[in-house]
């Protein structure tokens, strides 16, 4: 890659169109340095200040390095739309925190090194995860750590329907599982279906589950896992709400105690500890049974590229302090995020226990860029959700909503 990015007309739009999974308040603009004693570091946690253990973190990763650092936070929307720009004027931070499905759009606008180049160590991080940061054969960067969606269940509403959440196995019996709750007077299931990239994040797990690729959005496949959607719809499992939920709405349906399962991640943690009621987590299953690939979230560390390519030496030495064992397994604990290598997980698990579904989950999770999409994922997301909207709504069927949307696709 040369030194001087070649940015895309077509990696703005894809950065506008691919939102992440949950958003804060823009900060302050701060540009890349010059100087060869401050290392400039942009994140997406405008939420943690200068006295968070993250801020402290990069500052001993820094000192670990020899620099000094210079730390700017933004939105995430915000945070990719502010590289490109910093990257078109030659002014890109030394290390950039960024979320994972713009990776890889970054990358092909050549924006950020490949870890080939700086020297960032992969080999321990599970396959699956680093694959979201992978276009073209190379790497671009390494998780910080991920998240991703299972379902949470209510102990007293199965109770009451004489449902064990260790049954739900498969699609058969967690519609069974469905039907026995609405028939006790219950509510059955919410998730957001909304049509924004959180709808697409939200149906994945049952796209994939079902067998379905991103590359052929409208197989056989495709069109069970959106049936199965909208029949849950129309024999009143799920609610209609969930057309215009978001994951924070259909949330605080689910906390209502009304329901038996939500969809929905492992940023809802915190506030799962604050429901007044029993609660569990299970792994949303494939249409045959066995864990469903559901979308990655999360961050990776990258190093955007630099006119002084000396620079790449220390960068490297402040990701891989930044994603050692130690570092990783207290930031991602305090970032509700679940580990991207094994050594740490098996640290997570052992201190809580109930961090194991999540481990499991995400050691079954795909990123959304996968297969080599790059950036053709925004658009096949924005027609997979337009596909979900149809179908749910009435509009259309699950096929032809689908058959239409591979069309826009091509």
């Amino acid at each position: 890659m040369n030194s001087a990015p070649r940015l895309a007309t077509a990696a703005c739009a894809a950065l506008l169109a691919v939102s992440a999974t949950a958003c804060s308040a823009a900060s302050d603009n701060s540009g890349g340095s010059s100087d060869s004693h401050t290392y400039t570091i942009w994140d997406p946690y405008p939420q943690l200040d200068a006295s968070s253990a993250w801020a402290t973190l990069l500052n001993e990763c820094g000192t670990k390095a020899g620099v000094s650092i210079k730390r700017t936070p933004f939105d995430t929307t915000d945070l990719s739309n502010k590289t490109l720009l910093a990257a078109q004027q030659g002014n890109a931070p030394d290390v950039l925190v960024v979320d994972n499905p713009v990776v890889s759009t970054l990358a092909e606008a050549g924006v950020l090194t490949t870890t080939a180049q700086n020297k960032i160590d992969t080999s321990a991080v599970d396959a699956n995860l680093l694959a979201a940061g992978q276009s073209g054969g190379q790497t671009y960067g390494i998780p910080i750590g991920a998240n991703t969606l299972a379902l949470y269940y209510n102990k007293s509403v199965l109770q009451a329907a004489g449902v064990d959440a260790a049954t739900v196995k498969d699609w058969a019996s967690l519609t069974a599982a469905l039907a026995r709750v609405t028939a006790a007077g219950k509510k059955g299931i919410t998730f957001s279906a909304i049509g924004t990239e959180e709808g697409s994040f939200q149906f994945l797990p049952w796209f994939w589950g079902a067998g379905a690729a991103l590359t052929k959005i409208d197989s056989p496949q495709a069109v069970s896992a959106l049936s199965l959607w909208k029949d849950w719809l129309k024999q009143g499992y799920a609610p209609n709400s969930v057309i215009n939920n978001t994951q924070t709405t259909s949330w605080q349906e689910f906390a209502t105690g009304g329901y038996a399962f939500a969809e929905n991640g492992t940023w809802q943690l915190a506030n799962a500890k604050k429901l007044g009621f029993d609660h569990g987590i299970i792994a949303i299953p494939g249409t045959n049974g066995g864990t469903a690939p559901a979308p990655t979230g999360g961050e990776f560390v990258t190093v955007p590229t630099q006119t002084d390519t000396g620079r790449y030496a220390t960068s490297d030495k402040i990701v891989t302090c930044l994603t050692s064992t130690d570092n990783s397994n207290n930031t991602d604990t305090a970032l509700s995020y679940i580990a991207p290598t094994r050594v740490v997980q098996d640290r997570q698990t052992a201190a809580n226990p109930d961090l194991a579904v999540w481990v499991q989950a995400v050691r079954a999770a795909k990123g959304r860029t996968s297969d080599n999409l790059g950036v053709k994922y925004p658009a096949i997301s924005q027609q997979l959700w337009t596909a979900v909207q149809a179908a749910l709504s009435g509009a259309q069927t699950p096929e032809a909503a689908l058959t239409a949307a591979q069309s826009a696709v091509k």
